[in-house]
C-alpha cells in the first residue's frame, strides 16, 4: 500500500474508533493494526469519551430550544446516536450538526414529537442568521422612491440572514420561541406561558442590526419571500402571495419585511444588478 493510502487508512480507522462504542469483527478486520492495538488500550476509552461529549455538547449549544423542549437525558442520548455515525468534518463546531433537523425527523424515539424537527430547524436558522454575512437592510424609503409605473419590475433580494418557513401542521414558531427564550416572571424566574393555540403558524428569523430577531410570518409572507429568493420582481412576488392568501394585505406584508431587514440588495428590471442599499 502506497504511503498516502496507508495514513488515510490509519486516520479513518483512528477517527471510527474514537466514535464507536467497539469496533465490530467484521470492521476490526478492516482497519490498520496499529488501530486495533490503540482501541486494545483500556486508556483509548478516555479520548473516545472525551471526543464524543464533545460532539453531544457541541449539538446541545447549537440546538439549545430543542434540549430545552425534551430535557437534558433525552437530549444528550439522542445526540450521541447522531454522534456516533457524523462525525465533525469542520473545524468550527458551530457548523455542526446542520442536519440534525433531518435526523429528528426520522429518529424512532422522536416519532411522538412530531414538531421536534421543525424546532431543530428554526434553531439552525438562528445559527445560521447569526454567522451570516454583515449586509446593509435596504430601507423602505428606498423602495418608495421608484416610481409607481416601475414598482412591478422591482426585484429584491433577502438579506444574506434571512430564514422564514412556514409551518403547515403545528405552531412550531411558538413552541421554538418558548423554549428559546422562556419568558420571565416579575421575579426574574422562567414562568410557564399557555398551550399555543394548534394551528399553522410561519416565521422570519433575520439579522439586520447585530442582534438575530424573530418575528411572525403568514402563509403570504413565506411565499412572498419564496418568490424573491428565487429571483421575481415585486409583481412575481406579489402574485406568489396572494395565490397562498387571496386576502393578503401586500402594503401591511411588505412594510413588515422592511422593518425587520428582510432585503439585502434592490434592482430595477429583471436580470438587474441586486447591490445592498441603505
Amino acid at each position: 500500500m502506497q504511503p498516502s493510502r496507508r495514513l488515510g487508512a490509519f486516520q479513518d480507522g483512528f477517527a471510527a474508533a474514537l466514535i464507536a462504542p467497539a469496533l465490530p469483527a467484521d470492521a476490526a478486520r478492516d482497519v490498520p493494526p496499529e488501530i486495533a492495538r490503540l482501541v486494545a488500550q483500556p486508556g483509548f476509552a478516555v479520548y473516545r469519551n472525551t471526543v464524543l461529549k464533545g460532539c453531544i455538547d457541541a449539538l446541545q449549544a447549537n440546538y439549545p430550544a430543542v434540549s430545552r423542549l425534551v430535557g437534558d437525558q433525552w437530549f444528550r442520548a439522542a445526540a450521541a446516536t447522531y454522534a456516533r455515525a457524523n462525525l465533525p468534518r469542520q473545524p468550527s463546531l458551530l457548523d455542526y450538526g446542520s442536519d440534525f433537523a433531518a435526523f429528528l425527523a426520522a429518529f424512532e424515539p422522536a416519532a411522538e414529537l412530531p414538531y421536534l424537527a421543525g424546532v431543530a430547524r428554526l434553531d439552525r436558522f438562528w445559527t445560521e442568521a447569526h454567522v451570516a454575512r454583515d449586509e446593509i437592510p435596504v430601507a423602505a424609503a428606498r423602495v418608495a422612491g421608484f416610481a409607481a409605473a416601475d414598482l412591478a419590475r422591482v426585484v429584491l433580494r433577502p438579506h444574506a440572514s434571512a430564514r422564514w418557513a412556514w409551518f403547515e401542521d403545528a405552531p412550531i414558531a411558538t413552541i421554538w420561541e418558548r423554549n428559546r427564550a422562556p419568558l420571565p416572571d416579575p421575579e426574574g424566574e422562567a414562568r410557564v406561558a399557555p398551550d399555543p393555540a394548534w394551528r399553522a403558524e410561519g416565521v422570519l428569523i433575520t439579522r439586520p442590526r447585530g442582534t438575530v430577531e424573530w418575528m411572525p410570518l403568514g402563509q403570504a409572507g413565506c411565499a412572498f419571500l419564496d418568490a424573491c429568493a428565487e429571483g421575481g420582481t415585486l409583481a412575481d412576488a406579489a402574485m406568489a402571495a396572494l395565490g397562498a392568501d387571496p386576502q393578503a394585505d401586500l402594503a401591511a406584508l411588505m412594510a413588515r419585511a422592511l422593518d425587520a431587514g428582510a432585503f439585502g440588495g434592490i434592482a430595477l428590471g429583471e436580470g438587474g444588478s441586486l447591490e445592498p442599499m441603505p
